[in-house]
């Protein structure tokens, strides 16, 4: 029998003394046709804090600086908070009219635990949560990767009730604790514990050096498609491995526990920036590697400070939170909506990235077969309604983007609770429908190839999806 399969599938890692490097999906290899299930489906949901700006039609910022965009299905017009994504137009698709029914009498600073679960979580009182999305699905998916999910936020761990720094609960309702350290994260993707590990590590420029040579030298074994694969592979993760070192100079400085606008940090913005797009890096590569087919990344908790105020400052603005309550200051909608911006064009980034890469087996590249999720359990000034989402990807998997889809009536033009930038706004009676975000939840999941008809407690798909 030929060691040649065995050696380098799917599941395998070249493995040095001690350390283990996970390594892409070869043609060699793979047995499957172009059209094959073999193909991983993947999954990714990025969750922002704090909602997006939201001025009234009569306001002058209107214009520029709202979140969803103006027009139709198709001819749908971004504005300067979402324009950055324009050319990824026919790779995206905008949903506005969507929410989940349990919480939309809940304060924005309490509903970033249920984004992904769909659960009566209240704003105060008993607590209790259940299984999100992405485990929905990790169970499913799991059994053929490394790691079930990978699970990432800005803040790390889990946070408390109603103030989660995670967006992933498992079948119990249980927070997953999220990872935020950047070479934490790169060393259980890439490296391995052994008996002599540490020492070997403390001894070696870097962890992957003897690694990345053994890999090289397997290249006679591949074809010249699967050559030139490895190598941007390899190089990829070598290019990973030197950002995170610098991004991780920001993860570590400690923030006083002072007035946030007498903050004085070590870390530069650019360190921020950095930072933000090596996790987006480290997605890439799991995904690329097939470690994982499931992550979820919270790019800041609710309601808090903390490190993903950084992000903010990174664009020259203050507190990440700060930025919605002062929406009525000079160019107020417009930092929110930078702010924003800024977020989009990270994920358009990353989803342009797996756009430009191909499956091995020629099933499309892999943002076809990749529904990669991005939005807020809040739209205007911390209202539970009306959840600002953008998906990317999943030609492969049943997805037709470049629309703007509106569900529910009454809120065509993303009016309602507009303008409000005080906490007398959430508690006002909203007169327009939305349809549950979970109908959404279950076409999705269908779509990746698990069987069921409904998710916390809603029965059914979204239509148009």
């Amino acid at each position: 029998m030929s060691d040649k399969p065995q050696l380098m599938n799917r599941n395998t890692f070249l493995r040095g003394t001690g350390l283990a490097l996970a390594l892409p999906w070869f043609e060699t290899f793979a047995t499957a046709g172009p059209n094959s299930e073999a193909t991983p489906r993947r999954f990714l949901s990025v969750y922002h804090p704090d909602g997006v700006g939201l001025p009234l039609k009569s306001d002058p910022a209107w214009k520029d600086w709202s979140w969803f965009p103006r027009g139709g299905e198709k001819d749908f017009q971004l504005t300067k908070v979402l324009d950055v994504l324009e050319p990824l137009r026919s790779e995206i698709t905008i949903y506005s009219g969507l929410s989940h029914p349990a919480v939309r009498s809940v304060h924005g600073h309490s509903n970033a635990d249920q984004y992904l679960t769909g659960a009566a979580t209240g704003g105060h009182g008993p607590y209790k949560n259940s299984i999100s999305l992405d485990q929905v699905y990790a169970e499913h998916a799991g059994e053929f990767t490394r790691h079930t999910s990978l699970v990432m936020s800005t803040n790390g761990g889990i946070g408390g009730p109603r103030g989660a720094q995670t967006q992933s609960f498992n079948r119990e309702g249980r927070p997953i604790p999220a990872m935020n350290k950047p070479k934490q994260i790169f060393d259980m993707l890439f490296v391995t514990s052994g008996k002599d590990a540490a020492a070997k590590l403390a001894r070696s420029k870097s962890s992957l050096d003897l690694l990345i040579a053994n890999a090289r030298s397997l290249g006679r074994q591949l074809s010249s498609h699967d050559q030139r694969t490895l190598d941007q592979y390899l190089d990829a993760v070598r290019d990973t491995e030197v950002k995170l070192t610098k991004a991780q100079k920001w993860i570590d400085t400690p923030i006083p526990e002072v007035d946030t606008t007498n903050l004085h940090l070590d870390a530069e913005p650019k360190e921020a920036r950095l930072y933000f797009q090596t996790m987006y890096e480290l997605i890439y590569l799991a995904f690329l590697s097939d470690s994982t087919r499931v992550a979820t990344f919270q790019l800041g908790r609710e309601n808090g400070e903390g490190p993903h105020d950084l992000l903010s400052k990174a664009v020259g603005l203050g507190g990440a939170h700060g930025l919605t309550h002062e929406v009525k200051k000079p160019n107020g909608w417009k930092n929110l909506g930078t702010y924003n911006r800024y977020q989009a064009e990270e994920f358009g980034r990353f989803a342009q990235r797996l756009k430009e890469t191909a499956e091995p087996n020629g099933n499309g590249n892999m943002l076809d077969n990749t529904f990669a999720m991005h939005g807020s359990a809040s739209s205007s000034f911390h209202l539970s309604r009306n959840y600002p989402i953008i998906s990317a990807g999943g030609k492969n998997l049943g997805f037709t983007n470049g629309r703007y889809l509106k569900f529910g009536s009454g809120n065509e033009d993303n009016q309602a609770g507009a303008g409000i930038v005080t906490d007398a706004g959430w508690r006002g009676k909203m007169e327009a429908e939305e349809l549950p975000l979970a109908q959404l939840f279950v076409t999705i999941l269908q779509r990746l190839g698990v069987e069921t008809d409904s998710f916390a407690g809603y029965t059914g798909t979204l239509n148009r999806v």
